[in-house]
């Protein structure tokens, strides 16, 4: 059997998980709610960049993201801050919807998976 690798696990889920080297990452909410959906895009990006990078990989090797939104109508301001994480680097298959969140102050959440 092939090892499985959690990291941040909780109660619920796990932040992270690796099996046969594709890294599954929970979806991420900003933490400072107070931002606008581009400030909020920006940290949960960053936060995606961190756990990538803890599971020895990068933007380049993205597979899959799903991207919910509070409001669809915010769908090009988050695609802005979207297309310049992203850069030059391959385009992972992807959804975004609008969705109620947990928290009604949560104005986007992103869940990747990517590839070692």
């Amino acid at each position: 059997m092939s090892k499985i690798t959690r990291q941040g696990s909780n109660t619920i889920l796990s932040g992270s998980v690796e099996y046969h080297n594709f890294v599954y990452l929970a979806g991420m909410t900003a933490d400072d709610l107070s931002l606008d959906v581009t400030g909020q895009t920006k940290q949960v990006l960053a936060k995606i960049t961190a756990a990538l990078e803890a599971n020895g990989t990068d933007t380049t090797r993205l597979l899959t993201a799903q991207i919910w939104l509070k409001h669809i109508t915010d769908r090009d301001a988050m695609n802005k801050v979207w297309v310049e994480w992203l850069g030059d680097a391959g385009r992972p298959a992807r959804a975004c919807v609008e969705a109620n969140m947990a928290d009604p102050r949560h104005l986007v959440e992103i869940m990747v998976t990517a590839c070692r």
